[in-house]
């Protein structure tokens, strides 16, 4: 059976055309940045025009405003760290919404044992950030507070203008980890008041090993990899022109495609939601609505997420996932569910669904026979499953 992947919050193919466009940059483009002769001149073009795409992306200040890092745990963690350091004279409080990923709150933990004060900011059972919490918890001591522009476990999407108010009014600087919404919805820096936001260039269908954080003009950051001063100095290292460039080419095709490829991903994910819904005891996890439109989310009672991946896998070709691949290795319970009100026994059953641009309508049929076909198969071996419950 020919494979259907619908992983894509995980890993991204690279699209053709980011390949066609930076693939000459593994054969010739070896240049370093920092040299001053020709060859390195020519790698420093690179990355200039890759940063000038990606700020044109979210429409930046200026291209100057992007910072480009290995990934998007390394963006998360130098706007997080960084701006808590370097803004200790304010206060040392930081916040988080109580469903980030784990690249965000684990570096918040890390400041927490230096003295920094930790607020989680709840969320209702559809992942929306209680704004009156926010309130409440965010004070002129709080230096950064992180709330991500859409979650890539339950694809709702955050209100970011309200949120960005809410923080100016009270903190200092607000962060956004746009993962998993750019390319698929738009961002607009500007617009939606974000200081320091996170792009991860796979994310966006471009290669592995970049990513991007945004700063807004005038926001100093702590370097939290000194070296020899490259990226500002915020990020020391000899840049990945092959990566770079490809991320700034991703972002480039995205905002020329997105909103085509929106449309036409909303259409599959509205049927598969439809029919998934169909089966005894699936419940949609996240917001029925304001969620991100290529993301299909569900729980089942009784059966365990992970025998859901390995049987879709195995049995059908069709690969997917049980929340985010970074988290899963732990085999604890997802703390996005948890998050959301659920009970332990009820957040196992988990399967996470992100489509791409290889997904048709014509696949519907295949992927909603396989899912039903699992569910009934691991009820039938699963002690925990009780049917015809309300």
């Amino acid at each position: 059976m020919e494979a259907i992947y619908l992983d894509h919050a995980s890993a991204m193919p690279i699209h053709p055309k980011v390949w066609e466009f930076a693939e000459p940059f593994l054969r010739k483009g070896f240049g370093n940045p920092s040299s001053t002769h020709s060859v390195g001149s020519e790698a420093k073009k690179v990355v200039e025009e890759a940063r000038g795409k990606i700020a044109d992306f979210i429409n930046a200040e200026e291209a100057q405003c992007i910072v480009f890092t290995s990934g998007a745990t390394e963006a998360n963690n130098l706007a997080i760290k960084g701006a808590a350091v370097r803004n200790m004279a304010q206060g040392k409080e930081i916040g988080a919404s109580a469903i980030e990923h784990m690249s965000v709150l684990n570096p918040m933990k890390e400041l927490q044992k230096s003295g920094f004060q930790l607020n989680r900011i709840p969320v209702d059972a559809t992942g929306i950030v209680s704004a009156e919490r926010l309130s409440e918890m965010v004070s002129q001591e709080t230096t950064v507070t992180s709330v991500m522009y859409a979650n890539n476990e339950i694809g709702t999407v955050e209100p970011i203008g309200e949120i960005s108010e809410i923080v100016h009014q009270r903190g200092l600087y607000f962060h956004v980890d746009a993962t998993a919404a750019a390319g698929r919805i738009p961002i607009d820096v500007q617009k939606d008041g974000i200081d320091l936001l996170t792009l991860s260039s796979n994310d966006l269908y471009g290669p592995q090993g970049a990513g991007a954080l945004y700063i807004k003009k005038g926001i100093k950051l702590q370097t939290v990899l000194p070296g020899g001063g490259q990226e500002r100095g915020l990020r020391s290292g000899t840049e990945n022109i092959f990566a770079i460039a490809g991320m700034g080419q991703a972002a480039r095709i995205a905002k020329d495609e997105m909103e085509q490829e929106t449309n036409r991903l909303k259409t599959i994910r509205n049927k598969l939601i439809e029919e998934i819904q169909k089966i005894d005891q699936a419940y949609l996890t996240g917001h029925p609505a304001q969620r991100l439109p290529h993301h299909v989310s569900f729980r089942f009672s009784g059966i365990e997420g992970e025998s859901i991946v390995l049987n879709m896998d195995m049995g059908y070709n069709i690969q997917v996932s049980t929340g985010s691949a970074c988290s899963s290795k732990t085999l604890e319970p997802s703390h996005v569910l948890l998050a959301l009100g659920l009970k332990h026994e009820e957040v196992h059953g988990s399967m996470v669904i992100t489509l791409g641009r290889s997904n048709t309508m014509k696949q519907i049929p295949l992927i909603t026979k396989a899912v039903k076909e699992t569910i009934e198969r691991l009820r039938i071996l699963s002690p925990l499953y009780k049917g015809d419950q309300s």
